[in-house]
């Protein structure tokens, strides 16, 4: 009896665990912002991001990536993932971007028709 209720134990514990492809990838950013903050220096802008912005804003990225990784198609997010750590930089921006990306291009426009200075604009 005791050897059922283990297996029964176990068999529910394995329920609620998510696949790994479920979550949203643990992506090393700190070099990216650091990289990004060196070239913004070298390049001599005016307002260049700091390190603390942008790893702020790789942090609100990624927040947002955990409400709505799980409703992307899983190849989405194979693609926007590949994208998001394509030539060695790792960034939640990015793959976050590529994901609301995706999403559009599969909505509908609800914006109005555009019918312009067609003669039979009327006729529709």
């Amino acid at each position: 009896m005791t050897m059922a209720a283990l297996s029964a134990a176990l068999l529910g514990t394995q329920l609620f665990v998510m696949p790994i492809s479920d979550r949203v990838p643990e992506l090393k950013v700190e070099a990216t912002c650091k990289a990004t903050t060196a070239d913004d220096k070298a390049m001599g802008l005016a307002l260049p991001q700091s390190f603390a912005d942008c790893m702020r804003d790789e942090s609100d990225a990624q927040q947002q990536l955990t409400t709505v990784w799980a409703d992307a198609p899983g190849p989405v997010r194979d693609s926007c993932e590949g994208e998001a750590i394509a030539g060695g930089s790792q960034s939640y921006v990015d793959l976050l971007t590529c994901i609301q990306m995706a999403g559009w291009t599969k909505s509908p426009s609800t914006a109005p028709r555009l019918r312009g200075a067609s003669r039979t604009r009327n006729s529709q």
